[in-house]
């Protein structure tokens, strides 16, 4: 980016803050009828001079999460709330139907003591559990990392493995195809089953469908927010007994009916 180039980003931010200005002298003039939306500076996707993050449109990114830099996410993939993408001295790639949960951190090394370039690059379909820490590493398609992991530079992480909540993976260390690892320094603990490795791809679904709803109520405005409210108050479930008693039938509006696809064991149930 030039001189000119920066300059024009400046005046950018300027005018973006007036803009912040603006919008919260009108929600004091608004007195007692404010619907406060609070507006942050907090940007859910920051480029760094030259290196813009790259987010497909059926992509999920949630509020409050961070994607910065040179960082590539995939189509359907879902970075959750407090996640945080820093791609500044090197770069991240997050494939197709990935999910990196809530407050997990994936960060990159500009090169290890080798020498060596060391980007982070996530397949498709994986699983991030909530809390974890991604350092210059590779994960592989349908890999599984468990909540509050930390796998560090170099680390490799081949299809089908699955690195145990809590463990610490240590620098250049190599989890085969199909196995678990645990502890701290991480060990081989034993084989997946086969019912292990298809729920790795299941979790991976179920997350893609959940970011969708994530997706849909996020991108909701206050009209519908509010008549949302007044549905659910109306058709507020009571004591099923009660409602028996009185001879009362509930039904729940077609609005406030979650996706078949977000519970499997209701799709299960369905006719066919």
């Amino acid at each position: 980016m030039g001189t000119l180039g920066r300059a024009i980003y400046v005046v950018g931010s300027w005018i973006r803050g007036a803009g912040q200005a603006v919008d919260r002298a009108g929600c004091a003039l608004q007195g007692s009828h404010l619907f406060e939306e609070k507006v942050s500076r907090h940007r859910t996707l920051m480029n760094l001079f030259d290196k813009d993050p790259v987010v497909d449109k059926d992509a999920f990114v949630a509020p409050g999460a961070s994607v910065i830099g040179d960082v590539q996410v995939g189509r359907g993939s879902s970075i959750w709330y407090g996640c945080v993408l820093r791609g500044d001295v090197n770069s991240i790639s997050v494939g197709s139907g990935t999910n990196i949960q809530d407050n997990a951190l994936v960060h990159v090394a500009k090169s290890n003591i080798s020498g060596n370039v060391m980007p982070t690059t996530i397949g498709n379909n994986v699983t991030v559990g909530h809390g974890a820490v991604l350092h210059g590493c590779t994960v592989e398609d349908e890999a599984f990392v468990g909540m509050g992991a930390t796998l560090l530079d170099g680390a490799y992480v081949e299809k089908n493995a699955m690195v145990a909540a809590g463990a610490l993976v240590r620098q250049n260390t190599r989890i085969p195809f199909g196995e678990v690892w645990g502890g701290n320094p991480a060990k081989f603990m034993r084989k997946l089953t086969e019912e292990e490795i298809a729920f790795i791809s299941q979790s991976a679904t179920n997350y893609s469908n959940l970011a969708m709803v994530h997706a849909a109520e996020n991108a909701k405005g206050f009209e519908e927010i509010e008549l949302e409210k007044s549905l659910r108050k109306k058709f507020a479930r009571k004591d099923e007994e009660y409602d028996s008693m009185i001879g009362v039938v509930r039904e729940t509006p077609e609005e406030l009916t979650l996706p078949d696809n977000i519970l499997p064991e209701k799709a299960q149930k369905s006719p066919a």
